[in-house]
């Protein structure tokens, strides 16, 4: 493996959160699939804004709140995505390099704006997502420094990128280098519904050896293998020449390989109040205690406690320092 500066480098959507509490009644009103994503255009972009209520804008992106996650640990994070030179795409680059995250993708100077992602909270704490992908999906493999991914220990990759092709070609790109450079590839399935979309494709990445870390959780991993039993699916994982990271909400994760299943709890919790990043947050602890030489429960530890750390306030960025968090848990850092 070649020496490397960082512990973990995410390629990603650059995008911003625009977060509003809203009833299932508005929802219902404006034929919103709750707790889904989906693709809107810049005029659906500013209709939604319009009929939502009073918002919180804070910087996102499913990779981006993961890598900002590694930096609250301590580790040594870096990102690449695309954003535009515009005021939206500054302060999307102002917020992440504020955490420290190394970030040096250039800003487009034309075409669409920076994306953002309209997240309606239900007082469930379910997030409905609603994303305008704008310049975001314009990354492309001119994008990808050979140099920033040959340096990483472990690449981190988001199924959203399937969405263009142009972002694809970049995803192929980091992974291509990764492995040449021998680091370690990890990718999240992202969505259901982008599982739907891309289901083919994304097995073929698995089991091409393209990737060598999977997360999932349990509604993507039954639709990745079609099928309503999670046992089943489950089967269907631990066949795959890979290690695949199982979330299940409340009831905690499973790290699934060939040899064994880890299970995990959840972490405890006082309040609900949103769901929006668990996931993201969950693989950061992850993936940080991979790159720290942690065991397999170790490393569930640390993704469970900063996954309930995000859910306990609005937005996807941990409110709280998650390395003294950690710390205060016991957890090894």
């Amino acid at each position: 493996m070649t020496a490397t500066r960082f512990d973990v480098l995410g390629l990603g959507n650059a995008i911003v959160d625009v977060l509003a509490h809203a009833e299932d009644d508005f929802l219902i009103a404006n034929k919103l699939h709750k707790g889904a994503m989906r693709l809107i255009d810049e005029a659906e972009a500013d209709r939604l804004y319009a009929a939502m209520g009073p918002a919180t804008i804070v910087s996102g992106g499913s990779v981006a709140n993961s890598i900002v996650g590694v930096a609250s640990l301590g580790g040594r994070a870096a990102y690449i995505g695309k954003v535009k030179a515009d005021e939206v795409g500054r302060h999307f680059t102002h917020d992440i390099r504020a955490t420290g995250v190394h970030f040096a993708t250039p800003p487009a100077q034309d075409g669409p704006a920076t994306a953002r992602s309209f997240i309606l909270v239900t007082p469930d704490g379910e997030r409905t997502m609603n994303t305008y992908l704008g310049a975001c999906q314009n990354l492309g493999p001119a994008d990808v420094d050979r140099a920033t991914v040959e340096a990483s220990a472990y690449i981190y990759l988001e199924g959203y990128l399937w969405d263009r092709e142009h972002a694809k070609q970049a995803f192929r790109t980091a992974a291509s280098i990764a492995h040449a450079a021998g680091n370690k590839v990890a990718l999240t399935l992202s969505d259901g519904f982008c599982v739907d979309r891309f289901r083919d494709e994304f097995l073929g990445l698995m089991r091409h050896g393209s990737l060598d870390i999977l997360f999932a959780n349990e509604s993507e991993l039954k639709s990745l293998y079609q099928t309503a039993d999670f046992d089943t699916a489950l089967a269907a994982l631990r066949e795959e020449n890979l290690l695949g990271v199982v979330t299940r909400s409340e009831e905690g994760c499973l790290v699934v390989s060939r040899d064994e299943t880890v299970a995990v709890p959840a972490a405890p919790i006082e309040e609900l109040v949103d769901t929006t990043g668990a996931g993201d947050l969950f693989a950061a602890g992850f993936l940080y205690g991979l790159a720290r030489g942690f065991d397999a429960a170790t490393c569930a530890r640390h993704g469970a406690l900063a996954a309930a750390e995000i859910i306990q306030h609005l937005g996807a960025r941990p409110a709280a320092n998650l390395r003294a968090l950690a710390e205060e848990n016991g957890l090894p850092v």
